[in-house]
């Protein structure tokens, strides 16, 4: 039997616990940071610079305008908490469809679902609960256009729904709703002759989730911000001969949100009081999300040294055999001060004519235990129309 506690587990493994001493920054609707498909989680979660499929909506859709196909369409299922429950669920729908050589526009569904929860008013076993299922959704469209040969750019729209409030007496169920953009860019090179082999070199950089934070109600201090991101990588593809290709990849991603400030001892007792705590926790959420954007570069309390931990990293690499098969491991890191995630990652991709399957397995490497921990992830895609010159 679930109970609403379990909900309350899931939002904070989400967030991920760390040590005590630690100043992690937390968002609302965490789940837009989840990695949904298998070929980008089975490369340490990575996407803003690899080569281009039809997960590119969430890493970054100006990688769109280098598809090779001209339309695509993608479905996956990530299982989430399998230790504790095993009906909460990621899943995302994407499209995309390549209007001819320098535009392409896509669309996206990302869907979570925390399952069905049982409500009860009394400890009555014979007690016929209340079932409830709560989620959180968002819809996004984006368009990217080559500026070049080699490069381009994209704007995202991205609706945001979170449906997690419970109906009492006293309030009701409504949704939280709020809206973002994403802005990003990428960079292609030509294939190029070295002595052994042949390279292409990549590069990406995406701002995402910029928009106003989220709220159940209209009061600013209980409204979170939404995990705006920016991310920035680099890769390069070693193609040996028609049939062998090594890609290697690096990211770097760091949260466009304000750093929760040290309460401080306002009337010098000696002793932080719990008005005082209460009193700092009210100014950081009084923070606009624009002001908080620029915040973030420059305001963590251990000054530049902690700035610089507020950075995540991960490598990825992919070999791919004849366009046919392909095999993936990565490494994520996250300082112990901001969330200690650390894992290693696993995947294979197998495609058949239009068809292209994908799994990922995920290893955590750090004392704070990843929900996604021995989950496999599960993604598939379609390629369909005409192909277009990649060179």
């Amino acid at each position: 039997m679930k109970k609403i506690s379990i909900l309350i587990i899931c939002l904070f493994s989400i967030q991920l616990s760390v040590a005590q001493d630690a100043n992690p920054i937390t968002t609302g609707v965490p789940f837009l940071m989840v990695a949904a498909d298998a070929r980008a989680a089975g490369m340490a979660d990575q996407g803003v610079a690899t080569s281009t499929d039809a997960f590119s909506q969430q890493w970054n859709p100006a990688k769109y305008a280098f598809s090779i196909d001209k339309q695509g369409f993608a479905v996956s299922y990530t299982p989430y908490l399998t230790g504790l429950v095993n009906d909460i669920s990621l899943g995302q729908v994407n499209y995309f469809n390549k209007i001819d050589d320098r535009m392409a526009f896509a669309g996206s569904l990302r869907f979570f679902g925390f399952g069905d929860i049982e409500l009860r008013q009394t400890d009555d076993p014979n007690e016929v609960p209340r079932i409830v299922s709560p989620n959180e959704f968002a819809l996004d469209g984006s368009y990217s256009l080559k500026l070049g040969d080699r490069f381009s750019m994209a704007v995202a729209g991205r609706y945001i729904r979170s449906a997690l409030r419970v109906a009492t007496e006293e309030t009701d169920a409504s949704p939280a709703s709020s809206f973002a953009v994403d802005v990003a860019a990428f960079y292609q090179s030509e294939e190029i002759a070295y002595d052994d082999f042949n390279g292409r070199w990549r590069a990406g950089w995406i701002w995402q989730n910029l928009g106003p934070k989220i709220s159940y109600d209209d009061d600013e201090l209980s409204s979170n911000f939404l995990p705006a991101n920016m991310r920035i990588g680099a890769g390069f593809d070693f193609i040996f001969d028609e049939y062998n290709k090594v890609a290697l990849n690096v990211e770097f991603a760091k949260l466009l949100v304000p750093t929760p400030q040290l309460p401080k001892d306002l009337d010098g007792d000696g002793e932080i009081s719990s008005e005082e705590r209460a009193q700092n926790r009210d100014e950081y959420r009084r923070i606009s999300w624009t002001e908080g954007i620029f915040k973030s570069f420059g305001d963590a309390p251990g000054g530049f040294s902690e700035e610089l931990k507020e950075f995540t990293y991960s490598v990825g690499s992919e070999y791919i055999y004849q366009d046919s098969f392909a095999l993936r491991a990565g490494y994520f890191n996250e300082s112990p001060l901001k969330g200690a995630r650390k894992f290693f990652s696993l995947g294979a991709g197998f495609k058949y004519n239009v068809v292209k399957i994908d799994v990922s397995y995920l290893f955590s490497a750090s004392k704070v235990r990843n929900p996604l921990e021995n989950t496999l992830r599960f993604s598939l895609s379609f390629a369909f129309g005409d192909k277009y010159d990649e060179y």
